[in-house]
This record gives structure tokens, sequence and C-alpha cells, in this order.
């Protein structure tokens, strides 16, 4: 309930002000002057104060000044005679919110009373908004408000201080780097290197030295001594991405280490030692490679000492409207833009997809519809044509196995591209390797002439 004061020197009128709000539900106090509207704030907050400009002794615009200083929330609401326009022109520069004129109607008022409360309503859900961004922010540029995502949030803040192995498992796009970034800032190693390695990104016959290093003459091209990323990572933290596709000597000598914390730079006889705090990340079943026969059991035992799971974007769509309007503002401030937000009809649009490529998806939507909008709000005309196409899942959700969708969407994502695989994977927010390796899951045959296509 809404509380207004109503401050006028002629008691019938302010008496009927106070039993037209009234019978609307507000809560209405009565003043006569100024000095006892002031009095009355100071015992009370008010949501508004409707007050006449012409009052004997203190008049509306010193009061309106006052109010301001000792409540600078409490909204101003003028009321001037017919004819003073430029009196309530006054009035809003100095800091009032609306103002109407006498004589006016009973529905004239509550009109502008319930346009300044709304006006509020909005102010209030974006300061909430911006407070709860930057919260969030205050974990490495971690997102969510999200009972999932609260929980990561605090598993991230208690196991800083651990020395524990974090193994992060989710699908690609979900922020499992994020994740360990955070983790290394929330420790006592926080000032030491972040060591990134994606073992995706290079071939099983690189992985070993590039992690541990070789000496001078160990193989071919080897002209000198070159630590590896481990011993880069001493007192730090070692982050080990994909760890799924670690080569089996790769994984071998990587258990060695996690065991006694000592190895051999390739064509070395010499123990070496460092303090790294290791962080290993999947998108694969571990469990599922072991069983194959590809992932060391003793390893995995190793690296999942302290698990953390991230939940894909269709888990918790609660946090879009707060990631959207993350990328917007990170978009607009890189642009030089200066953007609203989204229309209703794009975000419902949005929290109706149901993002495969999940937050890295999201974020390259945001700047795609920034792109295409012209003006201050971002209309669904402007977001990618395979989310404003997408077929929403049946809602008998046995009907249809996450494999399927994911299938049919990369399919309708590439059929978009015309087929430039490059093209698609940006659109999916997934890197190209990911891109071929799920093509090549579901037995998706790339087009042969289809530009942005090398033979594989």
């Amino acid at each position: 309930m809404a509380a207004i004061l109503v401050v006028d020197d002629q008691q019938n009128f302010r008496f009927s002000l106070g039993v037209t709000l009234k019978r609307e539900g507000y809560e209405v106090s009565e003043a006569a002057s100024g000095p006892e509207a002031i009095r009355a704030i100071g015992t009370r907050p008010f949501d508004v104060v409707v007050t006449d400009l012409r009052m004997n002794g203190m008049d509306g615009i010193t009061l309106l000044q006052e109010i301001k200083k000792i409540e600078s929330k409490t909204e101003v609401v003028v009321m001037t005679a017919f004819g003073s326009i430029d009196t309530a022109v006054e009035a809003m520069r100095r800091g009032a919110c609306d103002y109407i004129t006498k004589p006016f109607q009973p529905e004239e008022l509550i009109l502008v009373i319930k346009r300044t409360l709304d006006r509020m309503g909005l102010a209030r859900r974006i300061h909430d908004l911006e407070t709860l961004v930057e919260e969030s922010f205050r974990r490495e540029g971690i997102v969510g408000k999200s009972a999932a995502m609260q929980e990561i949030l605090n598993l991230i803040a208690s196991t800083g201080h651990s020395e524990g192995t974090v193994l992060v498992s989710g699908e690609s796009g979900t922020g499992k780097e994020l994740v360990a970034r955070a983790i290394h800032a929330n420790s006592p190693r926080k000032k030491r290197s972040f060591i990134t390695l994606n073992c995706a990104a290079m071939p099983d016959t690189l992985q070993e030295s590039e992690m541990f290093g070789y000496a001078k003459g160990a193989f071919t091209g080897a002209v000198r001594n070159k630590p590896g990323l481990i011993e880069e990572a001493d007192a730090g933290t070692l982050f080990l991405d994909e760890i799924a596709l670690a080569s089996p000597s790769t994984q071998s000598k990587l258990l060695r280490f996690l065991q006694s914390g000592e190895f051999r730079r390739l064509g070395e006889t010499q123990e070496r030692y460092v303090d790294v705090r290791l962080i290993a990340a999947t998108n694969s079943d571990l469990q599922a490679a072991i069983r194959q026969g590809v992932f060391r059991q003793d390893l995995f035992y190793r690296l999942n000492v302290i698990p953390i799971s991230v939940p894909p974007l269709r888990r918790r769509k609660e946090d879009i409207p707060l990631l959207a309007e993350h990328f917007l503002r990170r978009v607009a401030k890189s642009s030089g833009r200066e953007i609203s937000g989204l229309e209703p009809a794009a975000m419902e649009t949005l929290m109706a997809y149901d993002w495969p490529g999940n937050v890295r998806e999201l974020e390259n939507a945001i700047e795609y519809a920034m792109m295409i909008a012209q003006g201050a709000f971002i209309p669904e005309s402007a977001l990618p044509p395979q989310i404003r196409m997408s077929t929403p899942l049946p809602a008998d959700g046995a009907a249809v196995t996450l494999d399927a969708v994911e299938a049919a969407h990369i399919l309708r994502v590439l059929e978009s591209a015309d087929w430039n695989q490059d093209k698609a994977a940006g659109l999916l927010g997934i890197g190209r390797t990911t891109l071929w390796r799920k093509l090549k899951t579901y037995g998706i045959a790339p087009k042969k002439h289809a530009k942005g296509n090398r033979s594989q």
C-alpha cells in the first residue's frame, strides 16, 4: 500500500483529496502547511507528496526543496492554478515528478498518482537488477540468481582456500573456465599465475611437452630447454580444459604428478617439484570414457576431489534476463551506443529458446541483435534467425531425446548459415572443433561445396 501525504492550506479541499485517494486503497496523511509536512516526513516515509504550490508561509517550491533534502526518493506532485504553467515547470526543474492544474477531476489525480508509482516501481526494479548484476560480478564475471548458480557461487567461496583438485563439468558454453578463474581469484594463490591449457587445441604428441616441458635434444626441433606450463603455474593454478581429450601419455604423467607433486621434462631424468593447484574441466561424460577405456579411472578419482557441475542455460532460465542485461551493457559500452533494454517480445523469445550453445550462444545473440537494432530498445526482429524461428519442445518431454533436439537445431543453424561451418559455429556459440565432433557424433554429413568447410 503506497503512503501519500496531501499538503494544502484549505481544509475542505485537503479532506476531499484524502477521501478520493483512500478509496483507491492508498494510505493517506494530511498536512495544512509546509512546516507540518516536514514534521510528518521526519517521523515516517512517504512514497508520494501531493502539495499545492501557493500556500501561506512556506510555498510549494520551498517545501519541495526541503523534502528532497530529507528523503530524495520521495516523489512530489505539485498542484497549481490554471494558467500558472511557468510555476509548475519551475517545480519540475527543481525535482517535482509531475504536476496537475486546478481545478481537476478526481480521476485526473488518480491517473497522475498511478503514473508516478509505476515510474517508481520501474526505477526500483532497475536498481535491484543493477545491484544484482554488480553483486554477481564480484565472483569474477559469473552471473546468476538461480538456485543452481547460487550453489556454485557458494562452492567457489568455500573451496577457494582448499588445495583439493577441482573437476568442473558442464556442456560447452556454460562458463566452466569462469568458474575455474573464480576459484583461483578466491584463493590465497590469486596474486600468482592462472595458466590454461586446452587439451582439445593441440595434437596428442604436443600435449605432454606443452604441459611438462622438454630438454634440449629431447626430439627433433628441441633446440633448447623449455619449461612446461606446469612450471609456469608454480605457486598458482593450472587449468586443464577438455581434460577428456588428454592423451594416454599425458594422463599417465599427470596422474604421477598428482600423486607425488613431481614430474620430469621430456628427455630429462631429473625430478622436478612445483606447488600447483589443479583445476580440470570437461564437457564429456568421464565415466563413459572410463568404460570405453579412453580415460584412466585412477586419474578420474584424483581429479574429482571437488566436483562442480555447471548447469546448462535451459535449466536455469531465470538467469536469462540478468545475463542479457549484462551482455547488453557490455556491448553498448564497447560500441558507445545508448541501449535501454529488450522489448518484452524479444525477452519472451529468449526465454522460450532452448540454448544448446548455452551462455556463449546468448552472448553472441545479444551482440548480433545490437548490430541489427536501430532504436534504444532491442525488438524481437533483431534477434538471430535461428532463435526467432526455433520450434518449441513438445509438451511431453519424453517424446524426444536431448540429442535429437540438439541435432535438429544444429541442422537448422547449418541451413541458415548456408552450411558454412565457421559461421554456424559462431551462431551456436561453440568452437569449430566442437561443431565437427557433434556432426560426427550425430552422423550429419557436411555439404562438400559449402563455403567455410575444409576437408576433415
